[in-house]
């Protein structure tokens, strides 16, 4: 997330009422969760096995719970609750907006764009030209839908990020400051649910065709000519790249990289990244001549009675 105007990290700091360790004057100009940090981004880590990848990402500023060597060209923010003061941050600059009418303000909506009936869209969203959007779709703050792209029934773009804190209290989440886009030619199921980033964007190639039923998790980047049929489950930041099928039932855990080409077939199961051009079955998956192989010895296995 941008957040525009200008904001030295010394006063982020005093707005939290916390120190800064290095440069006061450097400027922020955005937050980001560690998975999509970009150089002048601001990112939380709370726990020691995490320090080293926070802070040697390309994030510039660092909200810490401890204070260690500054890199160069970065600064630390000091917390005792990071993910608290991060929360702190984003509502600040991506606060909630409530929402009592069925199209939000500063919306910029394509004339040749068909919204049926009892559509609910957000603030800020754009919808290109000859989008369709069905009856009872739900488009978050902030969503892009770019031309010729199709929602169907009940699908909902943007919402929350499934993103939380364990406390002794119970679960916080992480507020959701990052949108949707949807490229040209996308299609997308009934009943469909696409996450808004965290504090990014999540993102659906051109020409990603999505059949009912699918989930896709927060700040997940699915590539261009996609194919994924019904019940396919894909965690928050994963990495998809072009023309990948996914069959019915594929669960994909978080933080994969899965490569061109790919093919998964049903009810697979991943849960490390995969290479292109392969095809995959399984859970774990793996490739699909490799999984046959094993269910032959298995079933010759059981025939013989483990002899």
């Amino acid at each position: 997330m941008k957040i525009g105007n200008i904001h030295t990290v010394g006063a982020i700091a005093q707005f939290l009422g916390r120190r800064v360790v290095g440069d006061e004057s450097l400027i922020v100009t955005g937050i980001n969760e560690i998975h999509r940090v970009e150089p002048g981004d601001l990112v939380f880590v709370d726990h020691p096995k995490y320090y080293d990848k926070a802070l040697n990402s390309a994030a510039t500023f660092i909200l810490i719970d401890k204070e260690v060597a500054v890199p160069k060209g970065k600064a630390l923010i000091i917390s005792p609750e990071p993910f608290d003061d991060y929360n702190k941050l984003t509502r600040k600059f991506s606060p909630y907006r409530p929402q009592m009418t069925m199209t939000g303000e500063n919306c910029q909506i394509a004339d040749s764009a068909h919204l049926s009936p009892n559509c609910f869209i957000g603030h800020d969203v754009i919808i290109g030209e000859n989008v369709i959007i069905h009856p009872g779709a739900y488009i978050g703050d902030g969503t892009v839908i770019e031309e010729n792209a199709i929602i169907g029934p009940n699908a909902v773009i943007g919402h929350y990020a499934f993103y939380f804190k364990k406390k002794p209290s119970g679960y916080d989440r992480m507020h959701s400051c990052g949108f949707v886009c949807i490229e040209r030619n996308v299609e997308i199921g009934a009943g469909s649910t696409i996450d808004a980033g965290v504090s990014a964007i999540t993102r659906i190639g051109e020409g990603t065709k999505i059949d009912n039923l699918v989930q896709i998790g927060h700040d997940t980047i699915v590539g261009k000519n996609c194919l994924f049929a019904s019940q396919v489950g894909i965690a928050g930041c994963c990495n998809i790249g072009n023309n990948v099928t996914m069959w019915g039932q594929v669960g994909c855990a978080s933080g994969v990289t899965i490569g061109d080409g790919a093919v998964i077939l049903a009810q697979s199961g991943i849960a490390k990244s995969l290479e292109g051009g392969k095809v995959y079955f399984g859970s774990p998956c793996d490739e699909s001549k490799v999984k046959m192989k094993e269910l032959f010895v298995l079933k010759r296995l059981s025939e013989s009675g483990g002899k």
